[in-house]
């Protein structure tokens, strides 16, 4: 029976037989080969959980993370731009992006989720009254897009002048269409109200009128749209927004930019480029057509791309994206640690990828890259109380990374909690009377098997302790096979490729028992494959030997070389300043015999298992005229990757020297002591900028002092050009102020791209106080130079003292 039949009153057993074929990219309704054949995840809906590392983090999820992320949505506009729009209220559109409708659609998607296995009466009335305000704000013809209704002048150089006259490029606009679409088909699936399933539906419609072959053939800049048009397709059965997500892909190239995906027609793109969240939404609905479509085409490309991300660019911590300045990938083995992108939201996008490749083909790597990602780079994108985020997610630290209540660009808390909200729809899958164990989670599920129902049960430790037990209870004997999966990590493989590997091969077996009797080991694509007649009570018992890891890089990743990362089952380590005496990180090295021991901290982070050890402690130290390198041994605890950034700022680092070649010892030249100073007037004393002399205040020109002098009043620039690349976050700057000089109107910093000169990110802005350090935190960048570009005030001349990078 097609969903669009099903709408005409649906009960609440329908309901919840319509959520095992559509949600949040965890179940596909039938496909060309026939539906016994299709592989589907088990709905999360249909998996309670009782697991002590996720469900503490669900609750997290629902009873914090959701009402505080709507809070901000309404203290920062959000919410008033569809009043707006809606002629419910007076103002002007706020906010610097189209986009921020998605923020709004996105926890509507989260919450619906959590609504579907949690209700929730004030949580669903606040929800139907955002509704009601996203329904005004649509035009009668079914567009939707609060910045162009609002008319936004601000934002009119993304937007253009009319409608779709921007796609491509700034605008965003089908990229809100898409997030409000999955919203509508969460809360019309959790709610059986149609509300805004009916937004969604009008406004599809127009898409199909607009655009298509003949008609609009222009690709949208960022994709998500396809997502969405997928989702209806499901909900309803109407093959146009299916053809329409396929027409949308197949625009893509060739002539376009990398950084959109759009440089070549999809099925020949070989490589991953661009911006990471782009790529991974768009790899996710090819995978969505090809199997809806039965597309080989989108196949063999997905199979080329995922190779070059798993094979060349992809992070230890399963993180996407080294290139802040895209936001995305940057070429083959160009993995830096500091400045490391590696986007919440990419992360997010590679779960949806893997978990997609996996339902294409049943192979357990795909899985493995989901369960890296979700245990290291994703979670580590939220805080352990829900509160806080990170954007980025680097592998490294100076202390200039931390996470924020919120962002400008609040597209990652939004994504969080739609994602955290449906994890228990990655634990298992099932194709006709094959059953698939993907994640270790403590849980259970009920399924059709070998005609019976079956109730499945899984308890785990996991990811502290290797045992899972999986109890098999058929309401009569009922033959069919069981998957369980063996993780790359337990069979001495890192990922699928020879980008990491395992400086030791790990002799602890992976054994299996039914019942308590050993059974052999019989793998498939990575599974223990295990084909009997289950009877009552039947148990699976798994044990995943979880030794200390020592992983190394391929030797083709610089930033790697002479280093090593830990890993224990399928948590990446890592070592952050509370954990060493001297709170100091960067100058450690951890000798390759070095003993290490684990160890469970019910007291540190919410109850972690640690790693003990001890490493060598590197300082530069001048001893009669002659540099001496001195090394001491140091305590240390290494803590899962996803916990660090809770007590404060301070050094980080997941890749820690082996080779003294890659240490980086204390007491070294600062970078600032060994670059080149110039700037765009000879001015007065420049050297004084880095000699390391502090005035007692800002109007002590008895000390060294550079100044512009004799130009006042205008734009001038004073740079470091350093002599290798280095990865610059933090500026500290002590202006000078006297009867000439003034601290500045207003300054910025850029760092060299190419030959291109661009601004940080700095979102706290830059001071001009006097009589002390201005302190500049931004978005770690790779570059060999960095400026401060200085706005003079009227009349006055601009000086420094001192100027520090970090």
């Amino acid at each position: 029976m097609k969903a669009a039949i099903l709408f005409k009153g649906l009960g609440v057993g329908i309901l919840a037989f319509v959520f095992l074929i559509c949600l949040s990219g965890c179940g596909r309704k039938k496909a060309a080969r026939g539906e016994g054949e299709r592989m589907k995840a088990i709905p999360f809906t249909d998996v309670k959980i009782s697991d002590e590392f996720w469900a503490p983090r669900i609750e997290v999820n629902r009873q914090v993370t959701i009402p505080a992320a709507f809070k901000k949505c309404e203290e920062t506009g959000r919410i008033d731009n569809f009043a707006i729009a809606g002629g419910l209220k007076e103002g002007e559109h706020k906010g610097v992006y189209p986009f921020d409708d998605t923020d709004v659609y996105k926890i509507i998607e989260g919450a619906s989720y959590s609504l579907s296995v949690h209700p929730d009466v004030e949580l669903e009335a606040y929800v139907d009254r955002l509704i009601q305000l996203i329904a005004a704000a649509q035009e009668d013809d079914g567009y939707l897009y609060t910045a162009r209704t609002n008319k936004s002048e601000s934002l009119k150089w993304r937007l253009g002048e009319n409608r779709w006259e921007n796609l491509s490029g700034n605008s965003h606009e089908l990229y809100n269409m898409g997030h409000l679409y999955e919203a509508a088909v969460a809360h019309y699936y959790a709610t059986g109200k149609r509300s805004l399933l009916d937004v969604a539906l009008k406004n599809a419609d127009l898409l199909c009128k607009v655009f298509g072959p003949g008609k609009n053939e222009t690709a949208p800049g960022h994709q998500e749209v396809e997502l969405g048009l997928v989702k209806l397709y499901e909900a309803t059965g109407e093959k146009k927004y299916l053809e329409l997500a396929k027409f949308f892909l197949d625009t893509r190239g060739p002539g376009g930019e990398e950084y959109t995906q759009s440089h070549k027609k999809i099925v020949d793109q070989d490589e991953a480029v661009g911006h990471a969240v782009r790529a991974g939404y768009m790899y996710s609905a090819m995978a969505d057509i090809a199997a809806l479509m039965g597309e080989k085409s989108y196949i063999r490309a997905l199979h080329r791309l995922w190779d070059n991300v798993v094979g060349k660019k992809l992070y230890l911590t399963g993180g996407l994206g080294s290139d802040p300045s895209i936001e995305g990938f940057g070429p083959e083995y160009d993995l830096p640690n500091m400045s490391a992108y590696c986007e919440t939201c990419a992360s997010i996008g590679n779960v949806f990828w893997n978990q997609r490749m996996f339902l294409l083909h049943g192979d357990a790597k795909y899985i493995d890259v989901l369960e890296r990602t979700l245990y290291n780079a994703l979670i580590s994108g939220v805080s352990l109380d829900g509160r806080l985020f990170f954007y980025p997610n680097a592998l490294a630290s100076r202390g200039q990374h931390t996470r924020s209540q919120w962002f400008i660009c609040a597209c990652c808390p939004g994504n969080v909690t739609r994602f955290m909200a449906s994890l228990p729809g990655y634990i298992y899958a099932r194709r006709g009377n094959d059953f698939y164990v993907n994640l270790f989670v403590s849980s259970q599920t009920s399924v059709g098997l070998g005609g019976r129902n079956v109730q499945i049960k899984q308890q785990s430790n996991y990811p502290w302790a290797g045992a899972v037990r999986i109890m098999v209870n058929p309401e009569s004997q009922a033959e069919f096979t069981l998957f369980v999966r063996l993780p790359g990590w337990a069979r001495n493989e890192v990922v699928a490729s020879d980008l990491y590997r395992y400086m030791n091969a790990s002799n602890e077996n992976v054994t299996i028992k039914v019942n308590g009797s050993p059974v052999p080991l019989k793998i498939d694509k990575g599974y223990a494959r295990i084909s009997r007649k289950w009877e009552k009570d039947d148990v699976v018992e798994l044990y995943l030997p979880m030794p200390i890891r020592r992983v190394l890089a391929n030797e083709q990743v610089k930033e790697d070389a002479g280093k090593v990362a830990l890993q224990r089952g399928p948590l990446v380590y890592c070592l952050e300043w509370p954990d060493v005496k001297d709170t100091h990180v960067l100058n450690l090295l951890l000798p390759d015999e070095a003993r290490l021991d684990v160890e469970f901290r019910p007291d540190l982070l919410n109850a972690i298992t640690a790693i003990k050890g001890r490493a060598l402690a590197y300082r530069l130290e001048s001893r009669a005229g002659a540099e001496v390198l001195d090394k001491q041994e140091k305590d240390f605890w290494a803590i899962p990757y996803y916990a660090w950034s809770h007590r404060g700022r301070g050094e980080m680092a997941v890749w820690l020297a082996r080779k003294e070649s890659a240490v980086e010892p204390l007491g070294s030249p600062s970078v600032t002591e060994t670059s080149k100073l110039s700037s765009s007037e000879k001015g007065i004393g420049i050297e004084a900028v880095n000699d390391g002399i502090l005035p007692l205040r800002s109007s002590d020109i008895s000390f060294p002092v550079f100044s512009w002098l004799p130009k006042k009043g205008t734009t001038e620039w004073i740079q470091y050009d350093f002599e290798k690349t280095y990865e610059p976050s933090i500026v500290e700057v002590y202006w000078l102020e006297d009867d000439q000089n003034r601290v500045p109107k207003s300054w910025k910093i850029q760092y060299k791209k190419g030959d291109e000169w661009r601004d940080v990110w700095a979102p706290d802005g830059y001071g001009v106080e006097k009589n002390r350090f201005n302190e500049v935190i931004f978005e770690t960048v790779r570059t060999d130079a960095i400026r401060l570009e200085v706005q003079m005030q009227e009349g006055f001349s601009a000086g420094i003292f001192e100027w520090k990078v970090k």
